[in-house]
């Protein structure tokens, strides 16, 4: 059970139930059935042995996280997962109906595995993941990371075609298409060879572009590059 402010509601809540399911409990110290709840929270939660955590606000002294949940009523409850409600109630409820509330938020049975193989991260753990999940990002871009070490490019590209294009599956594409680890010291002679070829060859263009990427948008080089592009293309 975490005391949670507005200062600290970003972090312990928000950022915490991309971790783990967070039930948030508002309430306030004049509010009777609030005094009710808040035992039966704390002991339905704590039995669930950390697979769901609480979150405790006084509305009185957090106005602004009463306000983002247009709570007019309390004491209010919500679950929080990926930085989303899922589902909340209004009022004292039961010993029952808040055991069903939390039972709704506990991982099944496939997902504590798939936890379990992607923090494990080798090849075969990543091949059950896409078993039982087969769009799964994470082990769809671990997969592929692996096989580009081990020189299977190809195959890498094709998982990659399996989910929306995001930063990372980039980063992962173009690893694959310059052919594995690049020697980031050497990237400024391979991108001087490129640069005058890239208004009118499509494939160093491409292998230009790729460069970049793996260089990484942190690299200072990456921006020097990418206005010298543009201002060869155009």
């Amino acid at each position: 059970m975490a005391d949670v402010t507005d200062a600290t509601f970003e972090q312990d809540v928000i950022e915490r139930s991309k971790t783990v399911p967070v039930v948030v409990d508002l309430w306030a110290e004049w509010c009777g059935p609030c005094k009710t709840l808040g035992p039966i929270l704390e002991k339905v939660i704590g039995a669930t042995g950390g697979k769901v955590e609480l979150a405790k606000i006084d509305v009185d002294a957090n106005p602004q996280v009463s306000q983002a949940f247009q709570v007019s009523s309390i004491p209010a409850v919500f679950a929080l997962k990926d930085g989303k409600v899922l589902d909340g109630f209004v009022g004292a409820q039961p010993e029952h109906v808040v055991q069903a509330f939390v039972d709704a938020l506990l991982p099944t049975v496939e997902e504590t595995e798939v936890e379990q193989l992607l923090r494990a991260g080798d090849a075969e753990s990543l091949r059950k993941v896409l078993d039982l999940e087969p769009d799964n990002e994470p082990a769809i871009v671990g997969l592929a990371e692996l096989l580009v070490a081990q020189g299977d490019t190809a195959s890498a590209l094709d998982l990659l075609a399996r989910i929306p294009e995001t930063g990372e599956t980039r980063r992962v594409a173009a690893l694959a298409r310059v052919g594995g680890a690049v020697d980031v010291s050497d990237v400024d002679a391979k991108l001087s060879s490129l640069l005058p070829l890239v208004k009118d060859d499509d494939d160093a263009r491409q292998q230009f572009v790729d460069l970049l990427e793996v260089l990484g948008a942190d690299d200072p080089r990456t921006a020097q590059w990418r206005k010298k592009l543009t201002a060869t293309l155009y």
